[in-house]
């Protein structure tokens, strides 16, 4: 059975997972919007910006962002002039962390689905005076209703996921920064292989749901 640790970090990437997956909705979702509709010359540099975390191994994005969130980092020092202390082994540290790592997860999804929806129903929306922001609203946003979910699902699962980046950015505090790969880790190395049963199987039944879900709803048709 689960102990009061193993459930403290079933909370936490809970927590970790829907936070980061909310902020990268609201912060994404701009961010795809105009990948999917710039004809500028950045949008290749931007637009392998937020691919990176792909391709870049965990472990060398949590040390760049130790090193940037260090006491002699520009990020650390500046949140310690904000009164804010350090973000490494805290669970803001994890939340900025895991939103960098899970963004192409969420934007590339949405950039797709703006991207499917063309000009044709925004250029109608204009005809009827409607404005850029009142079109996006009111056209774009329900017609890539489809993305979003997707978008949502996989930004989820891919944080509830995460090991590498994790450990640099939040160590292995117990009831602080230890999230649900973390726990399974510490069952492993202790030899406790029922306790990460246990852990390891919500884990596999969660991730093969989040397929399922996926699929059933054909989540790379177009929207």
């Amino acid at each position: 059975m689960l102990s009061p640790q193993d459930l403290a970090a079933v909370w936490l990437t809970v927590k970790l997972a829907a936070l980061t997956t909310a902020l990268l909705l609201l912060l994404g979702t701009p961010v795809a919007w105009w990948l999917a509709r710039t004809r500028s010359r950045l949008k290749g540099l931007v637009g392998s910006v937020v691919t990176l975390p792909l391709v870049l191994p965990p472990a060398v994005l949590g040390f760049y962002l130790l090193v940037l969130m260090g006491p002699n980092g520009p990020v650390g020092r500046l949140t310690q002039a904000l009164g804010l202390g350090l973000l490494p082994f805290t669970f803001a540290g994890l939340v900025v962390a895991s939103c960098l790592y899970s963004t192409p997860f969420v934007v590339q999804p949405l950039q797709q689905a703006f991207a499917a929806i063309g000009r044709a129903p925004l250029e109608a929306a204009a005809t009827l005076r409607a404005s850029p922001l009142d079109a996006f609203f009111t056209v774009a946003l329900p017609l890539a209703r489809p993305g979003f979910v997707t978008a949502a699902v996989l930004g989820f699962a891919h944080t509830v996921g995460e090991f590498g980046v994790v450990l640099m950015i939040g160590g292995n505090i117990p009831g602080k920064t230890q999230v649900l790969s973390m726990a399974i880790y510490n069952h492993v190395e202790a030899m406790e292989y029922a306790n990460a049963h246990w852990l390891a199987g919500g884990m596999l039944a969660f991730s093969f749901a989040v397929l399922l879900v996926l699929n059933s709803r054909g989540w790379n048709r177009s929207p």
